[in-house]
């Protein structure tokens, strides 16, 4: 569809874990005029999940181009670029700016050693003091460590060290730039300074000038298109181009979520993983929520599970089942934890089902995989709250809606499920691919100075579909609640030969 003859245009990229996705975007309306997708691979078993950087690189050109021809716009039309990727994924690169080996991806588990022995080193306070965050298995910092202890020889010829997002900006202007709400999620980087920390830089054995530059925010202009990217994404040379930010900051940026928009409103992703975020003036520090910055200067508390629509939909897959073909669990539980978790910090965790009757249906088991998985989202969406500085049980507190985003929140089954475990108002929001549509805002901050939240208040991001409450499911949460709590003992007892 086209768009009128002198109306900017911007780009907005999403590189998930999954696929990159390219939205063409009218920066006036925030109207999509086209959208162009790439597949990614990950690779790795027993906790490891990988995937080749340049992979991503080559997938970012394939959607910029598809999505320009179903724009149908110039490519003169297009006033500026920004990238929104994956968090915590670390890209280890050699002296000539190339990958020395496949990124190691954000629920990749095998630094869990490392994380236990970092987050005891100094302790929990300690950390959540400096970054608002207790490291867990998957955070840059702790794969950081695993792979000095690991693959030191390529820890040692590492000559810089980029996030997904920072990589794809860099290969974008040739320079070295991130923005604080991916930054936040390093596990080096100070919420309270909005800066590096060196002091766990040292413990990390980790040299600062390593690291990209952080931009004040993820709108800021920080370089042009090369005239190498701009051949290979066909784009104009000079084109600006933002620092871009983490998938979940660039999420909130499009729901309107900022000190320009709404403020300490919860969302909940369902996705590859559960996410719980708000964004919040007050700086959080509560150790089951991540205290990430947000993209426009605000700050965005956010709780992360592994184990969200994947899962479930290999339960489905494992019972023969279409995904929708569920029902509500009754007595059946079932903890759909095939990736280890991350919250609760359970990396050695596994799938585990329990309380089957004879009368017990296949739809009632996946309806339990269903629950458990959004029982696990939901459990953090108290803390979540609080360390927004809110009472989670004031009235006014609870009727506020969640938003639900994310491939989900297009799912029947996954929308009822979260309604009847919350008791709480729904609002299914009328934007897609929010991820490319707050890393267009972006882009169109880097363009015109605008406050990328402001942008997109203007795109009507907090217009919506909101589903009145449903009485809460007070007795399945209880049930998954006890499970949870009684197998997290045996998760996180030592192993055998360590008893005494």
């Amino acid at each position: 569809m086209a768009t009128a003859p002198h109306a900017p245009v911007v780009i907005g990229v999403d590189s998930s874990t999954q696929s990159t996705k390219a939205a063409v975007v009218d920066a006036g309306s925030g109207r999509i005029l086209g959208l162009g997708r790439a597949p990614h691979t990950v690779t790795g078993t027993d906790g490891a999940r990988e995937s080749d950087p340049e992979q991503w690189w080559r997938a970012l050109g394939d959607a910029v181009a598809a999505a320009l021809r179903a724009a149908g716009v110039r490519q003169d039309r297009i006033s500026a670029l920004a990238v929104a990727g994956q968090q915590h994924g670390l890209v280890a690169l050699d002296a000539h700016g190339r990958p020395l080996r496949p990124a190691v991806l954000w629920n990749d588990t095998r630094s869990a050693p490392q994380a236990a022995h970092l987050a005891d080193a100094r302790g929990p306070d300690w950390w959540l003091a400096r970054t608002g965050s207790v490291p867990v298995a998957s955070i840059t910092a702790t794969t950081w460590q695993w792979l000095r202890e690991n693959e030191p020889h390529l820890a040692a010829a590492t000559a810089a060290v980029r996030l997904p997002h920072d990589y794809l900006t860099e290969r974008l202007t040739g320079v070295a730039a991130t923005d604080p709400g991916d930054a936040s999620g390093t596990g080096w980087y100070s919420t309270a300074d909005g800066a590096y920390d060196p002091e766990i830089l040292q413990l990390l054995g980790l040299d600062g000038k390593l690291l990209p530059e952080v931009a004040p925010t993820g709108a800021t202009r920080v370089g042009t298109l090369t005239p190498q990217a701009a051949a290979a994404l066909g784009l104009p040379a000079g084109l600006p181009v933002a620092a871009g930010t983490g998938d979940n900051m660039a999420a909130a940026v499009g729901l309107g979520l900022g000190g320009e928009g709404l403020l300490d409103h919860p969302v909940v992703s369902l996705g590859t993983s559960g996410t719980v975020f708000a964004a919040t003036r007050a700086r959080p520090m509560s150790p089951g929520i991540n205290g990430f910055a947000a993209a426009d200067g605000t700050h965005l508390p956010l709780g992360c599970t592994l184990n969200c629509t994947l899962a479930v939909d290999r339960v489905a897959d494992l019972l023969r089942l279409d995904r929708e073909d569920a029902a509500p669990g009754e007595g059946a539980v079932l903890l759909p934890y095939l990736d280890g978790e991350r919250t609760p910090d359970l990396p050695h965790a596994s799938g585990l089902l329990t309380g089957l009757r004879h009368a017990t249906t296949p739809q009632q088991i996946l309806g339990a995989a269903y629950e458990g998985a959004a029982f696990t989202v939901l459990r953090a969406l108290d803390e979540l709250l609080a360390a927004c500085g809110a009472d989670p049980h004031a009235p006014d507190v609870a009727s506020r809606p969640l938003r639900l985003i994310g491939g989900g929140a297009q799912g029947r089954t996954w929308v009822n499920t979260v309604r009847r475990l919350s008791g709480r108002p729904v609002v299914l929001p009328a934007a897609t691919e929010l991820v490319a549509l707050g890393a267009a805002a972006l882009a169109a901050g880097a363009a015109t100075g605008a406050d990328p939240v402001a942008v997109a208040v203007g795109w009507g991001a907090d217009k919506g579909t909101e589903l009145p409450p449903l009485t809460r499911d007070s007795a399945a949460w209880d049930r998954i609640d006890g499970v949870l709590r009684q197998a997290a003992r045996s998760w996180t007892a030592p192993p055998a030969a360590d008893r005494p």
